[in-house]
Formats: structure tokens, C-alpha cells, sequence
């Protein structure tokens, strides 16, 4: 089987990567990455010169490119997206095209080039927020109610590629997945952001009051399940997938990370709180369970042992990660 992965290069696409090379190793993956900010080929290394492995330079909005690209594929799982929030904020326009034109260009390059199957990684945040004192969770029934730039950019996509399988016939399938965190996460994001400023000496910027909950979820657990979906999902069909059985806020997870690297509370400081700001996120992934039979390997609190070690282990590529336009952009984000 050919695999044609869009943003390859980035978190959770090179995490896909590494995982489907070992699992899959008979089968090719072509990379199709624009190579933004947050794409990074040095977490490919070790796959690199594997001939069923190659590389093309490439934006999803570049309608030539893709359906070239495309030529002979047959299974396109789409990661590539602008995926943070803070920077949806700052600049809603690149999110659009990226997200939504971006999406529509490799729906259309799947129909030509006859694609077998064309699987959407989406997010839980299309749904909107969840109070925070209660107990209900997202699901894949739960009504569409996007609160950023990013998750409206999401739902769109998400609602494209719907109607790509409705309309056109297209063998599609989703994913709707929580916070993803692990290896090669790029460090705006609040684990990887934390776990290297404590290393470092810094504080971790925490938004409002810090009681903010994501269920958070490990990312080879979300390969596994796409993996699954690619497998034994049925087309046309959409699956939640949470790493979490009981709420998280963002001030624990802090401390949790200071515990681990023995650091004191002294590391955390609350910063302004960011425009829109969603309470709560959690997932029911009941039907993931029983339909394909997926399920969170570990807890939460194994992988973020983990998760810290590797940022141990792997201090000169995440510290390459945060010099240049990063530094600007965490100026600009949280001050000095």
C-alpha cells in the first residue's frame, strides 16, 4: 500500500510516520510537507533513507503539485493544517487557506487521481467548550459550535470533506482527536512548552486562572488509532479519540511536569488570559472501543514520564526548535 501523509514533517504527521514505518514496513509513505515553522525534517532521521520512504517540498494549496504528488497513492491521510490556537488569533487569514482551501485542493486531487481511501485528522475543538462542572464529554454525535479562528477552520474542513463522500462518492473517514502531546512536539504548546522552560529555568506561562481542561492525548496512542480507523473503520464515518477517564487542568499538568523534574511551584506563572478561551474538552471514545477496539495504552501519567524524558534526552533538537522566529513569537505571546 502507498500512503500519501500531508504535514509529515510536523508533530504528530512525523510521529505517524515513524510508527507506520515500523508497523508497516512493506508499505511506501510519500511526505508531502510545505515545511512551515513547525515542520522539521530532523524528526524523520531515522527514516530518511528507507527507499519506501520519500519526501516532496509542497503546499496543499498548490493544485498542480498535489494531484502529481498524488499520482499512484492510494491512501491520503491528511494531518497538514495550521493547528494553533494563539496564532489563529494573531493572524485568522493563513488559517483559512491553509485549512479549508488547503483541504478542499487534496479532496479534489483524491477524486482525480481515484484515492482508495482519504482519512481527515480533525480536532475535538470543533465542538466548541464544556462546563466545567459537569460530566459530559464530546462525541461523534455532539453539534458543531467552533470558538477560534482554528476551530472554525477545522469544522470546515471537516464539513468539506463530508461532502465530498456525500456528494461525490469519495471513500472518506475522520478523526476527531483531543490535545495530542510527546516527542517532537513543537514548543508552543503547553506540555512541550513547560517541560523545556523548566529545563531551562524558566517559568511556564499558564493562561487566567489555570484551571483549563484538555484531555490530553499521547500521540502514539493516536497513530494506533488511525491506524485502526485505516483498518476497520467504515467509510464515510467519524471517530472520537481522548486519551483521558478523568479531568486534567492545565495548572496540574504543570505541577505534575515540575513534580517529575523536581522543580518547585515557584516555576508557574499566570499570564493574561487569551481571547475565547475554551473551558473544558473531553471525549467519549465508546464507539473507537467498540468498533475498532482502541483504546489508550497508558495513562496519562506514564506517558508524561515519558514524555519528559524524551525532552531529557533530546535537548539539542528542541533547543534548535526555540531559537529564531520562536523567540519572537513568545515575546509577543507572553512578554519577557
Amino acid at each position: 500500500m502507498k500512503l500519501f501523509v500531508t504535514g509529515g514533517a510536523g508533530f504528530i504527521g512525523s510521529n505517524f510516520i515513524l510508527y507506520w514505518m515500523k508497523t508497516h514496513p512493506e508499505d511506501q509513505i510519500v511526505n508531502f510537507d510545505k515545511l512551515t515553522y513547525a515542520g522539521n525534517l530532523e524528526n524523520l532521521k531515522e527514516v530518511e533513507k528507507n527507499p519506501n520512504y520519500s519526501f516532496i517540498r509542497g503546499d496543499i494549496c498548490d493544485v498542480l503539485r498535489v494531484e502529481s504528488a498524488m499520482q499512484g497513492v492510494d491512501v491520503v491521510v491528511h494531518f497538514a493544517a495550521e493547528s494553533h490556537v494563539d496564532r489563529s488569533i494573531m493572524e485568522p487569514s493563513s488559517f483559512v487557506m491553509t485549512n479549508v482551501v488547503g483541504t478542499q485542493v487534496l479532496l479534489d486531487g483524491a477524486l482525480k487521481n481515484n484515492i482508495k481511501r482519504f482519512h481527515h485528522v480533525s480536532t475535538d475543538e470543533v465542538f466548541g467548550q464544556l462546563p466545567l462542572d459537569s460530566n459530559e464529554k464530546f462525541d461523534e454525535s455532539s453539534l458543531y459550535d467552533p470558538r477560534s479562528p482554528y476551530s472554525a477552520s477545522k469544522a470546515a474542513s471537516d464539513h468539506l470533506v463530508r461532502a465530498y463522500y456525500h456528494t461525490f462518492g469519495l471513500p472518506i473517514t475522520i478523526t476527531n482527536c483531543s490535545n495530542n502531546f510527546g516527542p517532537y512536539q513543537f514548543p508552543e504548546k503547553i506540555i512541550a512548552l513547560a517541560i523545556t522552560n523548566v529545563i531551562e529555568d524558566k517559568k511556564i506561562p499558564i493562561y487566567g486562572d489555570g484551571l483549563y481542561v484538555r484531555d490530553w492525548l499521547y500521540v502514539e496512542d493516536h497513530c494506533r488509532g488511525i491506524d485502526m480507523v485505516l483498518g476497520k473503520g467504515k467509510v464515510g464515518e467519524t471517530y472520537c479519540l481522548g486519551g483521558l477517564t478523568e479531568d486534567i487542568n492545565n495548572l496540574e499538568v504543570a505541577k505534575k511536569i515540575l513534580r517529575l523534574l523536581g522543580k518547585s511551584e515557584d516555576h508557574v506563572s499566570f499570564v493574561k488570559d487569551r481571547p475565547g478561551h475554551d473551558r473544558r474538552y473531553a471525549i467519549d471514545w465508546t464507539k473507537s472501543k467498540k468498533e475498532l477496539g482502541w483504546e489508550p495504552l497508558h495513562s496519562f501519567d506514564e506517558w508524561l514520564a515519558l514524555t519528559v524524558k524524551w525532552y531529557q534526552k533530546n535537548k539539542d533538537w528542541w533547543r534548535k526548535v526555540k531559537s529564531g522566529e520562536y523567540k519572537n513569537y513568545y515575546k509577543k505571546q507572553y512578554g519577557d
